[in-house]
Parts: C-alpha cells; sequence; structure tokens
C-alpha cells in the first residue's frame, strides 16, 4: 500500500506530483536531491535514485524508477538504493516499473532521458561542490551506440584506440574527435554531439574542435597535434580477436522449483510445450539470460525465481554485461522465441474465440447468415486522467487527506471527494459524498452539507452525487482505480457510538486477522474490500487476501481467472510491498488458514453472476411558486450506484 507521510523518506514528500525527471543521490547514508543543472553527471562512487514521470493526455500517470549503481559504490550505499526505490514505488501506488542500471551497462531507456549521453566522473557526489582548481586533467572517452550512446572513459594510452568505435580526446585547449576506420556515420554523428556537450559543460563553450580521420595521416596540423599527445603516429594494430570465428555458446533450459532450485530440463532443440503455465524457467544463453513466467505462477513463486537468478548470476560468476530479460507468458521477444523450434508465429486464439467460432460455423452450418456485431465501447463516460482531492469528514471539520492515503477509505467514516478534469474547452468538476456503511448519521449528513458547499463556491456547476458504500458506479471505481476499503473508522463522532454502544471497534490494524475480498477488471479499476474474517466471508469466484498475526495467505478461488490472479497480485504489493504471502488454492487450504478464520465452514462455491444496474430515467420537473433560481443540480435526485453523466 502507498507508505504513510510519517514513514516516507521525506526526500520523497513531493515526488512524482509533476512530469519529467526527479534524481536523488545518497550521500552518508541520506537522500539527497540533485539540481535539474547537474542531471547526466554521475559520480562513479555513488549510487542514485532516478524517477521519470509521463502524465499522457488520458490514462493514468506513467512512473519509470531507476536505481544507478557507480563502478565504485560502496555495497551498503547499492542495497540502500535498491531499498529506496522500493519505497518510492510504493509512495506512487506501487504502479511503477523498476530497472536497476550498472555504470557501463545502462539501458537505453535510461540513457534516452539525457541528451545526447551521461559521462560518468570519478569520485563521490557530495551536495556541496566545491570549485576545483589546479591543471586540467586530460580525459579521453569511447563512444558506442547509434541511437542512444554509451561514453565510457578508457585509459589515455595509443593501446585504448582501435578501428571500431569513435573516440573522444578532451585536453584543456582543444577536444579531439577520433574516428575508427570501421565504425558508422551515425556513430560519428552521435560523437560530435558529445564533443559539443563536453564543450559547453566542461570549457563554457571556449575551446576548439578537432575531427580525426583513422588511417589518414597528412600533413594536417591538428592530426599532428593529437599524434604527439600519444609520443607521435604509429599504425593502431588490428584486433586478433576480430578476425576469429566466434563459437555460439551452449543453451540451456532450467526449471525453477518452489524452493528455488534450477533443475536442467531437456535439450536443444526446445519446444514451446516443455514450457507449463503454472511453472517459471531460465534460458541460459551464457551473455543473456531470459526468465520466463508462466501465466499461472503466484507472486510468491515470481520472487523466488527473482532471487534464484540473482544467486545464479553471482555465484556462475557473470559479469555485469550478462544481461537479465525477465519474461511473462504471452510478451515473449521474438529473440527468446526463436530458440524454440516449433514456436507458433500468431498468437493462441482465446477461448472464447474458438467458442465464437465454433457456434458461428454451428448456425451457417444451418443456413443462417451469420454476422459479427461490433465490439461494445468500454470507455469511461469521463476523462479518468483528472485530478483528486479527498477530504475526510468529522462533525464540521474537514480533513485533506495526502496523495498516499486518498485511495484508502474505512467503512465507518464518510468522504467528500473532488474530481476535476478536462472537459470542452474548460475544466469541469464532480462532488462525491461517499458514505461509509458504518458511519454515524451525522457524518453523513454533514459530508452532503459540505459537498454542496463546496459546489455553491465553484464557478464551473458541478455535478454532484452521493455514493453509499458498495452501491458505487463503475465510474467512481475508475476514478480511484486502485480502492482499499478498511473496516472501523477514525471519525470522533463513529468513536463516540461504539463507545457508547459498547462494541468492539473493528478499525484496521496491521497486526491484527484482517480478511481482504480482491475484485475489479484491470490494473487502473481494482479494489480490495475488507469482508468479515470467517470462513462464510469466501466466495469461489473470488481471490482474498488473509492477514494474520503470524503470516499472509492468498486464496485463490476455484472459480477465478488468470486475470483475477493477476489483480490480486498487484494489490499484495499495493497493500504491502514488504508481505511475503503464502499462496493458497481453494482445496488445499492448510488448518493455520482456517484456523485464523475461526474455522472451516460452508461459503459460496457457485459462479456468481454480477448484477445490472438498472437503466437510468430522465425526470422533468415543475417548479411552481417558491424559490426560482434553484440551482438544478439541487433538485435533480440522482439513482445511487448509477454512472452518471450530466446534460450542461
Amino acid at each position: 500500500m502507498p507508505v504513510a507521510n510519517k514513514d516516507l523518506d521525506s526526500a520523497f514528500q513531493s515526488a512524482g506530483t509533476n512530469p519529467g525527471l526527479e534524481i536523488w543521490c545518497i550521500e552518508n547514508q541520506q537522500l539527497v536531491p540533485v539540481s535539474k543543472s547537474s542531471h547526466g553527471r554521475f559520480y562513479t562512487g555513488s549510487a542514485y535514485i532516478v524517477l521519470n514521470a509521463v502524465f499522457p493526455k488520458i490514462g493514468t500517470p506513467q512512473y519509470d524508477i531507476h536505481y544507478w549503481l557507480g563502478n565504485e559504490t560502496k555495497k551498503v550505499d547499492s542495497a540502500l538504493a535498491s531499498e529506496k526505490a522500493l519505497e518510492l514505488d510504493a509512495a506512487l501506488g506501487s504502479c511503477s516499473v523498476q530497472y536497476r542500471e550498472i555504470q557501463g551497462h545502462e539501458s537505453q531507456k535510461f540513457l534516452s532521458y539525457f541528451k545526447p549521453c551521461i559521462i560518468p566522473v570519478a569520485g563521490v557526489f557530495t551536495s556541496k561542490q566545491g570549485s576545483l582548481n589546479g591543471e586540467y586533467q586530460v580525459r579521453m572517452y569511447t563512444c558506442k551506440g547509434e541511437y542512444v550512446v554509451h561514453v565510457k572513459e578508457v585509459p589515455f594510452l595509443r593501446s585504448s584506440l582501435n578501428h571500431e568505435d569513435v573516440f573522444i580526446l578532451d585536453t584543456a585547449s582543444k577536444i579531439f574527435l577520433f574516428s575508427g576506420c570501421n565504425s558508422t556515420i551515425q556513430e560519428r554523428a552521435k560523437g560530435l554531439e558529445v564533443v559539443q556537450y563536453i564543450k559547453d559543460n566542461k570549457h563554457g563553450g571556449k575551446c576548439e574542435v578537432a575531427t580525426i580521420e583513422d588511417g589518414k595521416f597528412v600533413g594536417d596540423s591538428d592530426v599532428g597535434e593529437f599524434w604527439s599527445l600519444f609520443g607521435g603516429y604509429a599504425p593502431i594494430p588490428r584486433d586478433p580477436h576480430s578476425a576469429q570465428e566466434s563459437v555460439a555458446p551452449s543453451v540451456k533450459l532450467f526449471w525453477i522449483n518452489l524452493q528455488g532450485k534450477l533443475c536442467e530440463t531437456g535439450s536443444e532443440p526446445f519446444s514451446k510445450e516443455m514450457l507449463e503455465t503454472d511453472k517459471c524457467y531460465m534460458l541460459d544463453c551464457d551473455s543473456e539470460i531470459f526468465v520466463w513466467m508462466g501465466r499461472q505462477t503466484l507472486l510468491t513463486e515470481r520472487r523466488t525465481a527473482t532471487k534464484a537468478i540473482e544467486e545464479f548470476v553471482r555465484n556462475e560468476g557473470r559479469s555485469n554485461k550478462t544481461h537479465l530479460t525477465f519474461l511473462s507468458e504471452g510478451l515473449e521477444s521474438p529473440i527468446f522465441r526463436s530458440y524454440f523450434s516449433n514456436w507458433p508465429k500468431t498468437a493462441e486464439p482465446r477461448l472464447y474465440e474458438e467458442g465464437k467460432e465454433k457456434v458461428a460455423a454451428i448456425f451457417k452450418h444451418q443456413g443462417y447468415d451469420v454476422k459479427e456485431l461490433p465490439e461494445e465501447d468500454n470507455e469511461p463516460s469521463i476523462d479518468c486522467s483528472g485530478k483528486i482531492k479527498v477530504w475526510q469528514v468529522d462533525g464540521d471539520e474537514l480533513s485533506l487527506l495526502s496523495v498516499a492515503e486518498l485511495t484508502r477509505l474505512y467503512s465507518g467514516d464518510s468522504y467528500v471527494v473532488q474530481y476535476t478534469f478536462p472537459g470542452n474547452g474548460r475544466d469541469d468538476t464532480l462532488f462525491y459524498a461517499w458514505l461509509g456503511s458504518k458511519s454515524v448519521t451525522e457524518d453523513k449528513t454533514a459530508a452532503i452539507s459540505h459537498m454542496n458547499i463546496m459546489a455553491d463556491s465553484a464557478r464551473n456547476n458541478p455535478v454532484v452525487a452521493q455514493i453509499h458504500e458498495s452501491k458505487e458506479p463503475v465510474q467512481f471505481f475508475s476514478i480511484l482505480q486502485r480502492l482499499i476499503i478498511f473496516k472501523g473508522g477514525n471519525s470522533s463522532r463513529y468513536k463516540k457510538f461504539i463507545e457508547e454502544e459498547g462494541t468492539t471497534d473493528e478499525t484496521y490494524n496491521e497486526t491484527q486477522v484482517a480478511l481482504f475480498r480482491v475484485q475489479g477488471t484491470s490494473p487502473d479499476n481494482m479494489q480490495a474490500i475488507q469482508v468479515d474474517q470467517v470462513s462464510t466471508s469466501l466466495n469461489s469466484s473470488y481471490c482474498y487476501i488473509l492477514q494474520t498475526e503470524a503470516s499472509i495467505f492468498t486464496w485463490i478461488g476455484n472459480l477465478s481467472s488468470a486475470p483475477d490472479h493477476n489483480l490480486l497480485d498487484r494489490m499484495v504489493e499495493l497493500l504491502n510491498p514488504k508481505w511475503l504471502p503464502v499462496s493458497v488454492r481453494e482445496g488445499n487450504e492448510s488448518d493455520a488458514f482456517w484456523d485464523a478464520l475461526g474455522g472451516k465452514a460452508e461459503y459460496a462455491k457457485g459462479k456468481e453472476i454480477q448484477g445490472y444496474a438498472d437503466d437510468p430515467h430522465l425526470f422533468a420537473l415543475k417548479v411552481n411558486g417558491g424559490k426560482k433560481n434553484i440551482p438544478l443540480r439541487k433538485i435533480i435526485c440522482f439513482s445511487l450506484g448509477l454512472e452518471l453523466s450530466w446534460m450542461k
């Protein structure tokens, strides 16, 4: 679940609120923000956190988190960087993609943020960098890559040069660009961009630039000056390894069992049938390792597989150049598929597609003309990428929830939700009064009153609606996207009511037993609803999360689907990214599972059919006498639970 403000590193308090790059560096075991003027300058002895936020016009914000480790970074800083990346991900709602970047082997996505390149700097980052005085230190770099450039410092020696790459020699008064005779035009063009970058950032734009062609030794003063820095001209030897025929590495396929042990399975040629949908596999191609995760594998199995691969790479002494790629079933890359002799060239049809074709064939055989109806438009009726504010109601007081808390509601409380989104030429606004099922009447009334006051003060004629817990419209879920509803409440009136009634306060506590039903249609529309922690709350159509004092269980109903299992994994991460749940499939529960629910009992095992909301009705109202200027939105009564649109 999102990290509470009190547990979140102060450096991350406003992270992800604006599009673009944000960078932090670890200094003395603390996160320090890196100014924009220093973006792209990475010290080889430091570890960095880089956040890239993209706010598309339609859809939710997209976050990529990278933690960059210099070659001389201390182990304690490397470990802290991975922890802080996980903490930042949790603060953003566990919806980012994380990457581990090693100096000299960065991903293309990471390098694309910094134009034209990054040039690692020797030393350790300090937030109080002083001016460097003294003799200018000559440095030489190699540039590789036609689209994004890998820049690496190499020893200032003639032996560092070769015919394949582009080199930059940076001196106090002049920058030399040396182009190997076998380098491409694109690499040379990128090299010129790097030269200009060094000129602007290290020389203040005031130095000369010279280009040196490999093999063209003429009486040019720049060429003579370049070679004089190496003690005079001498031919560059051919790489003896380039003429050798490369030997194709042996490829091995391993099954990763539940204990994390690698078991070699089969031999070349490999076939797709070797990959079972409820298992994880490793395809070892020497310089590249693929990890394939079946669609039916669970979160715990994937975590075990990931740890097993990391230990394998470390124990085998593989270099940092070994590229790790994690693939899910159905998202295999062409390179991965090429290692399997019989991989289908087209995607396998889904079951409902096969059934649809069979039914159509039956009707055609009986002489009926069959035409396919167009797909139903499932797009939400409004833009769901707007801005959300949520206030908790406590009598006459409103408390604005933080970004990390606004999707965590309590059944004993009532809330006011303001949603602003782009409309036709201006911003439109929705106001919801969300009324918890256990909220006291006074708080419900106050929530409606506060909502109306806010709507009256708005200038764009907003829409208002009351929503009761468990009767939420689809649109409400689409706006909040990831919603958790806990038992109990924090309102003082709710606490007073519990005390006067002498009943037990059920307010959620991380140290006590709790059961959550997971539901939804996609990662952008999913909910975890806390239900009574008894066996009768289970239903074979759903997945559940059971939290006990000793462990965490994920329960998978026999009638749930693969998309449900995906939502289950995501919701576990959202509730608490540090949880390591024990996966339980219906029918294979342990005694500890049933004991936590107070014993085994009968529960619903039939397929649950979702009910449909009645069609909305439009009423015409005629006001005779009385107050003439009554806002129309105060006259219209919305049928609770229906998805609503508003006619201006």
